[in-house]
């Protein structure tokens, strides 16, 4: 079985501080998009293995800490966590061994969305 989650949109309110954030904590490089009614910056490789997503702003999409939860896959759960709240971010509960699956920890970003982290180490 083939994992489904092609791309993915995190809401934002400040799109240049939410981009400052995941700038900081993940050290990703962004792709301005140019679309109708909202500002998108891209971020992966929508080539590649895993998925592609963005951040962004428009009128109808509003950050949240309810419902969907983004897992960003690291090298270890605890360098990006240090970075989460140097970065303006919350740790919600730090790193957490599940496992054979590894280990996670969630966080709310600068935008008020909560997402989460992986690592196998």
């Amino acid at each position: 079985m083939k994992n489904l989650v092609e791309w993915f949109d995190i809401a934002t309110t400040d799109i240049e501080r939410a981009k400052k954030f995941y700038s900081k904590v993940f050290n990703l490089e962004f792709q301005l998009l140019d679309m109708p009614d909202s500002k998108m910056y891209m971020f992966g490789d929508s080539g590649q293995i895993g998925a592609a997503g963005c951040l962004v702003q428009s009128k109808t999409n509003k950050p949240s800490s309810d419902g969907v939860i983004i897992y960003f896959s690291c090298e270890d759960v605890s360098i990006e966590s240090n970075c989460i709240v140097e970065a303006g971010g919350k740790i919600l509960f730090p790193k957490t061994n599940i496992g054979e699956f590894g280990y996670i920890s969630q966080f709310i970003d600068t935008e008020g969305n909560r997402m989460g982290l992986h690592s196998n180490k």
